[in-house]
């Protein structure tokens, strides 16, 4: 008897980003504010970091409540319907539920289902991470259109007391559809972690340290973000540089042929030493939407493109950059086409 022959999926040739939305919380928190919580200054803080201000959320707004507009931006401006999308990927942190995923809850909402639907977790890097499955689930076949979320809702992680990161923190979402193209429109991914440094950037506790002795009642802090901000600066500036020039090589693309680099908004002095490290043009559009959004996690990458987008400092059509790191360690990177 002959053995059957599994028939194999393929996709599109190429892929590119063909819409981008975002949305910013109402909510919007000063410096002053923030040196209400902590000994600090307005001055203080824009030197460390580069943030005049962040959003937050309303107490009762998730994150799925938080990525449904960037995602009807996203699909309305990438002329997608909900019913076309074969795959929802939300990159998070802040989801509160450990099951069900926020996708799943995020594509009915949408509309989209019976998209697959998962959540992703790779903290500040993970936009960039779903940029890169998306991209290689449409080539495979497994899908046409991919919905790529970054959301987070840090303000309920962030603890106010800590001054050494209760300046640094915002929420928000952005989004994109990534779906087939006549042309490369997404480079490859360069990606990878670094776990012997998982405590560099953390959460405070394991839930189980919260669990009471009875194992049925919660005590105890609520666990919040630490950072250990000297290591993460040197390894952004002196780990990360090298992965985003790599990308480049691996697209084809020297950086004068970039219109934006848009990496995570983690710190303005990372971002402006990134930049030398690179051999970026001095004329070259930089992402520095941490001024307005502070550091969002995954919603980071997203949100930045969005607004360099809206308010033209990028063109659309022009090649990006792109690369987030963060807890983990994890990073990734890509050249993308923009939207």
């Amino acid at each position: 008897m002959t053995a059957a022959t599994i028939t194999q999926s393929t996709g599109a040739a190429h892929t590119r980003i063909m819409g981008v939305g975002a949305m910013r919380p109402e909510r919007v928190v000063t410096n002053d504010e923030v040196c209400t919580w902590i000994d600090s200054s307005d001055q203080w803080i824009r030197e460390r970091s580069g943030i005049a201000t962040r959003r937050f959320a309303r107490p009762e707004q998730t994150v799925v409540d938080l990525a449904l507009p960037a995602c009807q931006d996203a699909l309305a401006m990438a002329g997608v319907s909900p019913s076309d999308i074969d795959a929802v990927v939300v990159s998070t942190v802040t989801w509160y539920l450990q099951t069900p995923s926020a996708a799943a809850v995020l594509a009915e909402r949408l509309g989209a289902t019976p998209a697959a639907a998962f959540d992703l977790s790779a903290a500040c890097a993970g936009f960039c991470h779903g940029v890169g499955l998306a991209s290689d689930m449409v080539r495979a076949g497994s899908a046409r259109h991919v919905l790529v979320v970054g959301v987070e809702k840090l303000s309920d992680f962030t603890d106010l007391r800590d001054r050494k990161t209760a300046f640094l923190f915002g929420d928000g979402a952005g989004a994109v559809v990534v779906g087939p193209s006549d042309r490369p429109g997404i480079g490859p991914t360069l990606w990878g972690s670094d776990g012997a440094q998982a405590d560099v950037i953390s959460q405070t506790e394991p839930w189980t340290a919260m669990r009471s002795e009875d194992g049925r009642t919660i005590s105890g802090d609520w666990p919040s973000l630490a950072m250990a901000g000297q290591t993460v600066f040197r390894w952004a500036v002196w780990q990360m540089a090298p992965v985003a020039q790599k990308a480049m090589d691996a697209a084809g693309v020297r950086a004068s042929d970039l219109a934006a680099f848009i990496p995570h908004q983690a710190n303005v002095r990372i971002i402006d030493a990134m930049v030398k490290q690179l051999g970026l043009p001095p004329d070259l559009p930089v992402a520095r939407d941490i001024e307005h959004m502070g550091n969002t996690s995954a919603a980071s990458v997203p949100l930045a493109m969005e607004r360099m987008l809206s308010d033209g400092t990028a063109p659309h059509g022009g090649l990006a950059l792109l690369i987030g790191f963060g807890a983990g360690l994890v990073y990734a990177a890509q050249v993308v086409e923009l939207p």
